[in-house]
């Protein structure tokens, strides 16, 4: 992580993100998993946000992502939110009568992440594949920087 600048600012900020699909529904797959990857790339290129970890499971995603002071980190994940949601319902139309119409839930986490260990930690947590426990099937984590 590395000392960004603005016009007239220096910063260096970045969040853990954490955002789940709506009615918990496990639809993200390695193909959904490498498009999500693409459209944050692509939006990343038009804000000025910058990716360092995108994590997937089959019903959630985490990101670390660093972006401009002038933007909140409410704003941040909501442009994130809706750029996915409308670039995703264009490929796969059918998914809007699945998921009722939205593809995220409105509940979400956003966590400032400072410089050394506590980036390195979420960095590694991303690397690392794990296995998470839900009510009666365990799902594993599947990862990609």
């Amino acid at each position: 992580m590395e000392l960004k600048h603005a016009n007239h600012c220096f910063y260096k900020i970045r969040y853990h993100m954490f955002f789940c699909i709506n009615c918990r529904k496990n639809i993200l797959n390695n193909d959904a998993v490498n498009f999500l990857k693409n459209i944050c790339s692509e939006s990343g290129e038009r804000y000025p946000f910058e990716f360092d970890a995108i994590g997937c499971d089959g019903d959630e995603v985490h990101l670390f992502v660093g972006a401009e002071p002038k933007y909140s980190p409410s704003r941040v994940m909501q442009i994130i939110k809706s750029i996915t949601a409308r670039k995703i319902f264009k490929i796969c139309t059918k998914l809007k009568t699945v998921l009722v119409g939205e593809l995220w839930s409105d509940r979400c986490y956003i966590g400032t992440v400072g410089y050394g260990t506590t980036s390195d930690i979420i960095t590694n947590m991303f690397r690392i594949r794990g296995i998470r426990k839900k009510s009666k099937h365990i799902c594993k984590r599947k990862y990609i920087i």
